[in-house]
């Protein structure tokens, strides 16, 4: 079984949030060689700590030391899946679906686990995770909110 897990999952891994403990546990319970993440993962985790750079919440050596930490705790075990012009397109479609109330970071996300076949695609964002109930993803939570 395939896992895709987006950047509102991953984030707590470096950065303090009321949900580190959770995902940290939740995280080592799965089995390394079916989880995945994306590129543009990345990208959305570098802009988060940059906001919080920008915002005076982290200093720039902060920032440096948060953004290795995540690079060192996505390899070996994550799967590094690639943004691809399929992944665009079907995002595209997705922002589409006007009820969903996508928004174009979270249609990239799920669009590049459904066309890598994730049979579970995990996430802290609750709109993203309504946008893909609504378009009949297996979107889920993984650990209780706060």
């Amino acid at each position: 079984m395939s896992s895709y897990f987006d950047t509102s999952f991953l984030m707590p891994l470096v950065r303090r949030e009321p949900t580190t403990h959770d995902v940290i546990k939740f995280l080592q319970r799965q089995d390394e060689s079916h989880i995945s993440t994306s590129h543009w993962a990345r990208v959305e985790f570098c802009s988060g700590i940059a906001r919080d750079v920008r915002m005076k919440v982290m200093t720039r050596e902060d920032a440096a030391l948060a953004i290795a930490d995540f690079e060192s705790k996505m390899s070996p075990g994550f799967s590094l899946l690639p943004i691809a012009s399929p992944d665009c397109e079907l995002a595209h479609e997705f922002l589409q679906r006007y009820e969903t109330g996508l928004r174009a970071g979270d249609a990239l996300h799920l669009a590049i686990a459904r066309n890598n076949n994730a049979q579970a695609i995990y996430s802290l964002d609750d709109k993203m995770l309504r946008a893909g109930k609504l378009l009949g993803l297996p979107v889920r939570r993984g650990i209780r909110g706060r």
